[in-house]
Order: C-alpha cells, then structure tokens, then sequence
C-alpha cells in the first residue's frame, strides 16, 4: 500500500513538471535574443530549423543560429556532412530572392548589347572600384545581354551628385560608360532635373542590398560583388 501510494505521489510530481515546462516558442526566442544581441539589432524572424534544436534568426538578409533559451549564437554555415551541401546558402538564397518583373526598370540606366536577349540588374555605386572593374572587364566582355544599372549612392556624399549629373545627361547610358570605364565626369546636371536616386536607395534597403556591385537575375536570384565574365556566362546558362 506504502509503495502504491509513493508510486503515486511520484507519478503526480512528473505529471506536474510537465505541465509546468513551456515548449520554447519562436516568438519567445525572439523576444529574449534580440535584446542580448545589442546595438538595437532588430530580428526579423525566428524559425525552428531541423539542425539538431537551432533556431534560425533571420536579420535582414542574414542569418545566425540560436539555441532554445537564446543562451548560444551561432555564426556561420552548416552543411549536411553526407552530402557537402551549404544548408545556410541554400536557405539565404531563398529568403534573398526576389521578384525580377517587380522591379522599377525605369529607374536604372539601360544597356544593351547584341540581341539584348540575356537580362541582369546591377546595383553600383558611381565611386566603387569593384563596379569600375566589373564594368571594364566583365561586361565589356559579355555580349548579347542587356544591362539595367541601378545608381545606389551609399559610398560618399558626392555619389549622389555623380549619379544626378549622368541621369541628366542627354545619353545617360553613355554617360554612365564614360565615368565608370574612362573616368570621364559628367557636366554638371540643372538644378531642376530630377532623379530617381533617393527612390533607388529605398529600393536598395528594400532587398537588403548592403554593398555594391549586387547583381540579380531574372530567377530573382543573386550575387553580392563582382565576378568575372566567364562566372557570369555560367550563371547566365543555367537560368532557364
């Protein structure tokens, strides 16, 4: 009787624990590992990953790793070790895709080369050396494919200034040509002429672009900084 009755207070006590332990929640990660992570970072999602109880935070285009109680943080990649696959790039690809046909092609500069047929969209910066050289040597070196530049202004005060005098300008695409290729300014633009330079740099922010060149495809996927025109020509391909 004394063991039946311990075996019962037993049994009751577990029966407590459990009903008392709370399933981490998501929104409950969030909440306690924003604030750990300083600075005002703001999260803007927390999802439960099947990597041995890792939680995704999602910040901007970014991610790190987090444990149930936020104690730990993870930064980096995680492969499936069987098959050598980049899970983290895999999954930032996903979240960093866009919709190619949403964006605003009136607002970018145009180039066209051969049939024009092959179609990417560049964010650069007029004072960035990396999509000096991306000019000079990859899309001088590419064909039949047609370039949308978007002018995004966050290297120097001035970059605004460059990028109003080449919108300005009567050929714009030419213009644009001349700084980045041949380091030739453009003539100082009227002050009544208007430009898309501060829709362009919302737009930016917008798709977390947080550096210059950013190239997109018309898969909605992407590439962050320059890359030579035979990497180009691979991507390119495999679009379908």
């Amino acid at each position: 009787m004394r063991k039946s009755k311990f075996a019962l207070l037993l049994l009751s006590a577990l029966m407590a624990s459990c009903v008392g332990a709370e399933t981490p929640t998501e929104a409950g990660i969030k909440k306690l590992i924003e604030p750990r992570l300083g600075g005002g970072a703001k999260v803007d999602s927390v999802k439960e990953t099947p990597y041995s109880g890792l939680y995704e935070v999602r910040m901007g285009g970014d991610i790190l790793y987090t444990d149930k109680t936020a104690t730990y943080l993870f930064s980096g990649h995680i492969y499936n070790a069987k098959t050598s696959v980049d899970l983290t790039r895999e999954r930032l690809e996903e979240i960093n895709r866009i919709k190619f046909s949403d964006l605003p092609l009136d607002k970018a500069v145009k180039l066209v080369k051969g049939d024009g047929k092959r179609v990417i969209a560049v964010f650069e910066d007029p004072n960035c050396g990396y999509c000096k050289r991306f000019r000079q040597n990859t899309i001088k070196a590419m064909d039949n494919i047609t370039v949308y530049t978007f002018m995004y202004n966050i290297l120097a005060e001035d970059s605004f200034t460059k990028s109003k005098n080449i919108w300005c300008s009567a050929d714009r695409n030419k213009a644009w040509d001349d700084w980045m290729v041949s380091g030739k300014a453009a003539p100082a633009a009227p002050a009544a002429c208007s430009t898309p330079n501060d829709a362009v740099l919302e737009l930016g922010h917008k798709l977390n672009v947080t550096g210059t060149p950013a190239i997109f495809f018309t898969d909605g996927s992407r590439v962050p900084g320059a890359i030579d025109a035979r990497s180009l020509e691979a991507k390119l391909s495999s679009i379908k």
